[in-house]
């Protein structure tokens, strides 16, 4: 089911909003457990397996009654595995950015219109800063917890737009952060979220007290 909004074409969307964020390229891994989720689930995969993603900005994941941020992120079912009980573990992937045009009725699971959200302006200036600071600030992770497979290769597309999605996908940021990058359609903006996100993490590592 499509409408025409200006431009932009709106799709009926099955949605899973959750206490998180989802970037583009960002795995999502998924135990679900509720009926109406449940319910969402086996008709994604008898679809096309994919769904809406968006951040819960007051409420619960549970139940309902959650106020649901306006920009999201579409999911492709990579994996999916169901219970004995009726439960499905399930691993996906954040694909393209999407816009909620609309929600409508939570019966029988979430649903919204959505349409996707490209990116306005594609220009991006002094790169090779960013990229510095992202990997000095998974060396630093590294060296503070003693992991090394936080971001093998990251950044990993040569695109600056999508490799934006991908630091803030691995790097320690938080929810609002990465909602600020996801919502941002002019690439240098989100380049500049990313130096100051970036720079703060970086100091709460470094002052960070060692076990």
């Amino acid at each position: 089911e499509h409408r025409a909004g200006g431009e932009r074409m709106s799709t009926e969307t099955p949605m899973f909003p959750l206490g998180s964020v989802l970037l583009p390229s960002m795995l999502l891994p998924l135990h679900v457990f509720e009926d109406r989720y449940r319910l969402m689930i086996e008709h994604v995969l008898a679809g096309d397996g994919t769904f809406g993603v968006t951040m819960i900005e007051r409420g619960s994941e549970v139940g309902g009654h959650d106020v649901r941020a306006a920009v999201g992120c579409t999911a492709r079912v990579l994996d999916a595995e169901q219970q004995p009980d009726g439960r499905w573990h399930l691993v996906a992937v954040g694909t393209e950015r999407i816009s909620v045009d609309e929600w409508l009725p939570d019966d029988p699971f979430p649903r919204a219109m959505v349409s996707s959200l490209p990116d306005t302006a594609t220009t991006v200036t002094a790169w090779d800063e960013l990229v510095t600071s992202f990997r000095s600030l998974i060396e630093l992770v590294e060296r503070v917890t003693g992991s090394t497979d936080l971001a093998p290769g990251v950044p990993m597309a040569d695109d600056p737009a999508m490799a934006t999605f991908e630091m803030a996908a691995v790097a320690p940021i938080g929810p609002l952060d990465r909602y600020r990058v996801l919502s941002s359609t002019d690439v240098d903006a989100r380049r500049l979220l990313l130096l100051d996100a970036f720079e703060h993490a970086t100091v709460l590592v470094n002052d960070a007290p060692s076990n």
